[in-house]
Formats: structure tokens, sequence, C-alpha cells
């Protein structure tokens, strides 16, 4: 049986009740009493004044684009160390990324070079900085350079939904934040996202983008262009039922973190926890001393344990070559030595003790 890095745990059966309700309704698409419970209940979660669930965070985070109508020659300040998604949403709108290395601290976007970047870029549209591995990015610093220079700010908290800044939720303090339900997060609708803030304003523009932006008249009329990007009723449900489960999932995801901890040699140094937060521990990440990454998810794999080497930084994407970056080399060193072990709930210990032996023989 394969072990994969963060499979999708369903809780007692409570997604199938929900999704049962949802069928019996009748309502399976578009939208619906699901879709608004999930919004409601989200926003009030997280501490926000709403939320809009949509496809993906991907498409959360093209709303965000498309309500900044970000235009070719647009620049936008980005976290270095972050999955494609992060910034892809603005550079397919023509917008210029200027990557910002980590700090060795938090992993998360380092805000001293947030700020070179952003005064050698004065007309930056935009800050996105990426939660990394469940893991918040420092909010209060960042909030406070984006205030200073009027720079809307963004948190790309796929990965840290659960997670803890001073006490209070992931990407809150954010103008917005955007939270994944992809397959292997710890909340799952299979697929989909949400976008939270407390600007309801921008909430009300992106719901109406999401909606291909149609006007409030009796047919069919649209004065700019929009997208499809509401999230199915049917999803909500399963997404709704995990939210209602989540702080069960925190505390089985810290078990596994703890679980690791007790297990991990010398040579495996595990990501650092910010002193300002407690993370989610989506993922358990780990530097290698004296092996090498990829060998080690070959050697895995070949036992039939998924794992994963650490995101490459944008700077070193083909795609973005030549794009501008302020670097500090831990991004770099980071996906030199990194490696992301299974973690998921419930992962037993027999399967921590085999990773180890694993990767001791290396």
């Amino acid at each position: 049986m394969r072990v994969f890095l963060s499979p999708p745990f369903l809780n007692g059966g409570d997604e199938r009740a929900l999704v049962a309700q949802a069928f019996d309704s009748n309502y399976i698409a578009p939208c619906g009493p699901m879709v608004d419970a999930l919004e409601r209940e989200a926003a009030a979660r997280f501490g926000f004044s709403g939320a809009l669930a949509i496809v993906s965070g991907t498409m959360a985070l093209g709303l965000l684009a498309r309500a900044l109508d970000i235009r070719p020659g647009d620049e936008v300040i980005v976290s270095d160390l972050t999955f494609i998604a992060s910034v892809g949403p603005f550079a397919e709108r023509g917008a210029r990324p200027v990557f910002v290395d980590a700090a060795p601290d938090t992993w998360c976007i380092d805000p001293a070079l947030a700020a070179r970047a952003l005064d050698a870029h004065p007309r930056a549209r935009a800050l996105i900085a990426t939660d990394l591995y469940g893991q918040s990015c420092d909010l209060d610093a960042l909030a406070a350079l984006c205030a200073a220079r009027g720079v809307p700010f963004i948190v790309d908290a796929a990965e840290s939904v659960g997670a803890t800044y001073r006490g209070r939720a992931a990407g809150k303090g954010a103008w917005a934040v955007v939270h994944s339900l992809n397959g292997n997060k710890i909340i799952t609708a299979g697929g989909g996202g949400l976008l939270c803030s407390d600007d309801l304003g921008l909430l009300a523009l992106c719901r109406k983008l999401a909606g291909q932006a149609r006007e409030p008249v009796p047919w069919y009329e649209h004065r700019r262009l929009g997208t499809h990007g509401r999230l199915g009723n049917i999803p909500a449900a399963v997404a709704l039922a995990q939210l209602r489960h989540l702080d069960d999932a925190l505390r089985d995801k810290a078990a596994v973190w703890e679980g690791w901890l007790a297990r991990l040699p010398g040579w495996a140094v595990p990501m650092p926890t910010a002193s300002y937060g407690i993370p989610n521990r989506w993922l358990t990440v780990v530097t290698l001393s004296g092996r090498d990454p990829l060998r080690a998810v070959a050697a895995l794999a070949a036992r039939g344990i998924e794992s994963r080497p650490l995101w490459k930084p944008m700077h070193l994407q083909p795609v973005f070559r030549g794009c501008p970056a302020v670097l500090n080399g831990v991004g770099e060193r980071l996906f030199a030595q990194g490696l992301c072990l299974p973690s998921g709930r419930g992962l037993s210990p027999e399967i921590m003790d085999e990773t180890v032996e694993i990767l001791e023989r290396l």
C-alpha cells in the first residue's frame, strides 16, 4: 500500500451526510446552501468580515489580480520560495514579478528584503507573501511595510489554514488572504479555495467577477470581463464538514510532527518554528546533512513512500528567467537540502521508523 505525502482524511461520515443533504435539496450546482454555509462559517472561524468560496486557490488569486486591474508592465513583489500558483495569476496578466528570498528563521518571505524590494520598485501594485508548509509569514512586519507605501498586501495561505500568528488566524491583517481546499490540504473539497477579507467591497467585486461579471439586470449584460469561478454546492458540502473538524485535524497533524521529532537523527533538521505563531504542521519538512534529497525521494519511492523536495525557488524557474530578485541564498540552500516527509493524519509509527531506516542507509 502506497504511503502518500498528505492524503485527504474523512471525518466519520460527516462529509457523506452533508453531501447527501445537498443531493436531497437538489442543489448540486451552481452554488447553493452549502456554499453559503461554508462562506459564513469560514469567515467566522478565521475572524474575517466575509469569505468567498472559489473553484481553486489559484482562481482566488486570479480574481484578486482582476480586482486590482493588473496589466502588462505592472510589477508585483512575491515570495521566491513558493509554489508557482502564488505568482502565476499575476504574471498571466502581464505583470513582472519581483522575487524576495526567505528568512532563515521562518523560511517565509524576509521582511527586510521585502522592504528593499518595495523601495527599489516603488510602483509595485501588490505584495503577495506565501505562508510556507503551514507556517504564517510575519504578518505585522509585512503589513506595516505595505501600509507605509500604500501597497495592497495579499497572503497566499494555501498551506496554512488553521495556523495562527500572534493569536489570530493566518492572513488576518492582510488586505486579502487565500486558502486552498485542494486534495492534499488539511481542509479539502477535492479542489477549491477560499478568499477571505475584511474589505466587503473587495469580496463583492470578486463575487461578481467570479460570476462572469454579470450586471444586476434581468438580461445578461457585461461591462467588463469576468470568469467562472464559484465553488459548487457538492464540494462545498465536503469542505464544510472538514472545516467543522479543523481542530481535530490540527491535533492529528501536531501528533505526526511530534512523532517525527522523536525519531529524526541529527542529520535531519526540521523546519524552524517562528516565534510569533503556531503552524498547522501541514507537512513535516527537514533539511538533510550529507544526504541528497533526490536520492532520498527515489529510495523512499521504491518502498512505496511518497516524499518531495522543497519548492524550487521562483527565480530559478525557466519561465521567470530574467525577472528581478532580492536574494540572500536561503531559498537555494533549502531547495538543495530540503525534503518533505509523509505527513498524513494517522501516519503510523512503523512508517516513520521505516522512512528513517531508509534514509540512514543512503
